[in-house]
């Protein structure tokens, strides 16, 4: 067993093959072995448990690759249905937290089936569409707009 602590000071117990999907974890171990615990202070308990379901599912098995550019705004046509499942969350919040635990835990195909979701929420919608979604504020003039759309019209044409 592997004891992970997480950033909220909460010790979680987990097989090692579970917790190794996480290349980081696997390198500590593999560095000093099991008995210490190994510090996730990027990751709050919640997120933590999360991202280590995602691992007993997937410990002895590797996802395949997920096909860029999504052909699909509906994940559970490109991935399987339990992946499509575990990452069907209505809280974008919660999502992007997945996206850094995932990241920090250096756990690439839960990386990429998070960052599959946000790309699959996002996919055919408008830049003001996206912006809402995303809480992100428009500080662009309209001049500063135009010249964007003006210098990136390429990437528009292929739609």
């Amino acid at each position: 067993k592997v004891k992970l602590v997480s950033a909220d000071g909460d010790i979680i117990e987990v097989e090692e093959e579970v917790a190794t999907k996480s290349q980081l974890i696997k390198n500590m171990v593999e560095d000093t072995g099991t008995e210490e615990e190994i510090p996730v202070p990027n990751v709050k308990t919640a997120i933590l448990n999360k991202v280590l379901e995602y691992c007993e599912k997937h410990k002895s098995d590797n996802p395949p690759e997920i096909e860029k550019p999504l052909k699909s705004n509906n994940l559970y046509e490109i991935v399987n249905e339990w992946d499509a499942k575990y990452i069907d969350i209505e809280n974008l919040e919660e999502i992007f937290e997945i996206i850094l635990a995932a990241n920090y835990l250096d756990i690439k195909s839960l990386l990429d089936l998070s960052c599959a979701k946000v790309a699959s929420i996002i996919k055919g919608k408008t830049p003001e569409e996206i912006r809402k979604i995303l809480n992100i504020v428009n500080d662009f003039t309209p001049e500063e707009e135009a010249q964007i759309r003006e210098e990136n019209k390429w990437a528009e044409e292929s739609s």
